[in-house]
C-alpha cells in the first residue's frame, strides 16, 4: 500500500474536488482496500456521501458532478437530452422562475436513488430512450451523441446531439412544454442537419413528436427542411389532439394553438 504522502497524491490527481466517485471505482483505479478507504474517510481525505459514494475536498458536488458520476464511474447510459441539451446548447432564452435546474435524462438503466438527495436543490428526470426510439440501442445511441467538457476539462458531460434534442424536447408538448415555448426553442434552429434528422425521424417510433416536427419545420420553412425526403418518414394516419380546442392543421393532422395557424 502507498504511504500516506503518496496515498494523498494519488487521490488529488484522479479525485479532482467536487467528483463523486464510488467504492467499487476508487478500488479499481487506486488499489484501496476497503479499510484504507475507511481510513481515509476517518481522516476527512474522503467524504462519504452516501453508501459506497464519496467525493474530497471542499468543494460542493453539482449537477454536473451527478452527471459526471453516471456517465463515467457508474458508466449508466444516461446522456442530458431534450429540453435542458438545447438549454445547454443556448437554444432557450427563456428565464427560469427559480435557481433549481431541472436534468433530463434519456436512458434505460436505472437512475439511482441517490440523485434525489444528494443534490437536493435540482432536479433529475429520468427518459426512457426507447420510448421515442424503439430500436435505439446503445451503440447507436453513441451516433447521435455529443459533448460539453467540464470542469476545466478533465471531464466531459455527454448529451444529445441538437437534432435529437429537439424530438427529445417535442415529446414534452403540451402537458411539460407549451407551443409557445417550442416554437421560440425552434426559432433558433437555423443550421440542423437534414443529413443527421433524415434517420432520427425515420427511426422515430413516436408519431405524434414526427408530425409536431414537421409543422414546425414546416412553419418556420428551413434551409434544412427542404432538403428532408419526408416520403421516407411515416407519420401514421388519422387525426392527433395534440392542443384541445385547436386547429386541424390539413398537412399533418394535428391540432394546434388557433393564433399559431394564421
Amino acid at each position: 500500500m502507498a504511504s500516506n504522502p503518496n496515498r494523498r497524491k494519488l487521490l488529488e490527481e484522479l479525485v479532482p474536488e467536487g467528483i463523486i466517485v464510488s467504492r467499487k471505482w476508487l478500488k479499481q483505479e487506486t488499489g484501496l482496500s476497503n479499510h484504507a478507504i475507511d481510513n481515509l474517510v476517518k481522516s476527512e481525505q474522503l467524504k462519504l456521501l452516501w453508501k459506497g459514494l464519496y467525493t474530497r475536498g471542499i468543494i460542493t458536488p453539482n449537477w454536473q458532478s451527478i452527471v459526471y458520476a453516471l456517465q463515467h464511474i457508474l458508466q449508466t447510459d444516461f446522456i442530458i437530452g431534450g429540453l435542458f441539451a438545447l438549454e445547454l446548447r443556448g437554444f432557450s432564452h427563456y428565464l427560469p422562475n427559480s435557481k433549481k435546474v431541472t436534468v433530463h435524462l434519456y436512458g434505460n438503466d436505472r437512475l439511482p436513488l441517490w440523485t434525489k438527495e444528494i443534490v437536493k436543490n435540482d432536479l433529475f428526470v429520468k427518459h426512457t430512450r426507447t420510448s421515442l426510439f424503439a430500436k435505439m440501442d446503445k451503440s447507436l445511441s453513441e451516433k447521435y451523441t455529443t459533448s460539453i467538457p467540464w470542469k476545466d476539462n478533465i471531464g466531459v458531460l455527454k448529451m444529445s446531439t441538437p437534432e435529437r434534442a429537439c424530438l427529445e424536447m417535442l415529446d414534452m408538448v403540451p402537458h411539460a412544454i407549451s407551443f409557445e415555448h417550442a416554437d421560440q426553442l425552434i426559432q433558433g434552429m437555423t443550421t440542423l442537419s437534414p443529413r443527421a434528422l433524415q434517420p432520427l425521424l425515420e427511426m422515430c417510433s413516436n408519431i405524434k413528436v414526427k408530425r409536431l416536427f414537421l409543422w414546425f419545420a414546416k412553419r418556420h420553412n428551413y434551409v434544412w427542411f427542404t432538403k428532408l425526403n419526408l416520403e421516407k418518414i411515416d407519420i401514421g394516419s388519422g387525426k392527433r389532439v395534440i392542443e384541445k380546442g385547436g386547429e386541424l392543421d390539413k398537412d399533418y393532422l394535428i391540432t394546434v394553438p388557433k393564433n399559431f395557424e394564421n
